[in-house]
């Protein structure tokens, strides 16, 4: 199964560190980040779950979930958290899938459908590619996927930047530019008119081409 940006967010249920969820009902009206690991006891995984947790704050500060997934079961998960708390510095205060029926990785296009067998006979490099960061909506659909290789630990105050960008122009007919962070100009879209904008952007614009025009965050 391949995803693109504007699917649906595949549900499931799932064994969790913080019990059984149903994902979409867990999800609510908020927004959610999957982000998935090969394994437990993974070094960049190790670092990552840790890093997450401390910023988690600011996640809740923008109305996120966040949800972790390992292709392991969950008694190694609760064997690597204490791991995680002891070299991150963190506790990890969301849930973490244990996905070693595959079955969510299979749903999110991260392993082959014909993947089985037991988990814990499985090397990280047998699950290389379950690897990627999905940010989904509170209408259920996918809104960035990204993929990471093992090798590469992820960049998660980028996920946070995005997520402000989708957040912004969900509400507003605007874009943001190249390495646009909150409080930066934004993008009026071309399909509003001058006179539209007028309205629409009251704090007025620079038009560097008739097709862009920066105009202050209106949000600011």
């Amino acid at each position: 199964m391949t995803l693109r940006l504007g699917d649906d967010a595949p549900d499931f249920t799932a064994e969790t560190t913080a019990g059984t969820i149903r994902f979409h009902e867990w999800l609510g009206d908020s927004w959610g980040v999957l982000f998935s690991h090969p394994k437990d006891y993974t070094p960049v995984c190790t670092t990552e779950l840790g890093y997450m947790a401390r910023i988690k704050p600011e996640f809740d500060k923008r109305n996120v979930k966040i949800i972790g997934l390992s292709v392991d079961p969950l008694d190694s998960h609760q064997g690597w958290l204490a791991d995680i708390e002891e070299t991150q510095g963190a506790k990890v205060d969301y849930p973490l899938i244990a996905d070693a029926d595959f079955n969510v990785a299979k749903l999110y296009g991260m392993l082959p459908a014909s993947t089985t067998g037991d988990p814990t006979k499985r090397t990280p490099a047998d699950n290389m590619t379950v690897r990627n960061v999905f940010v989904i909506g509170p209408d259920k659909k996918i809104k960035l996927i990204l993929v990471y290789p093992m090798s590469t630990g992820r960049n998660f105050d980028e996920v946070l930047r995005v997520i402000d960008s989708l957040q912004l122009t969900a509400n507003y007919n605007v874009s943001t530019p190249v390495n646009w962070k909150d409080g930066d100009d934004v993008i009026i879209a071309p399909a509003i008119s001058d006179e539209e904008a007028k309205e629409k952007f009251p704090k007025g614009w620079k038009a560097l081409k008739p097709y862009l025009r920066l105009t202050p965050q209106p949000d600011k």
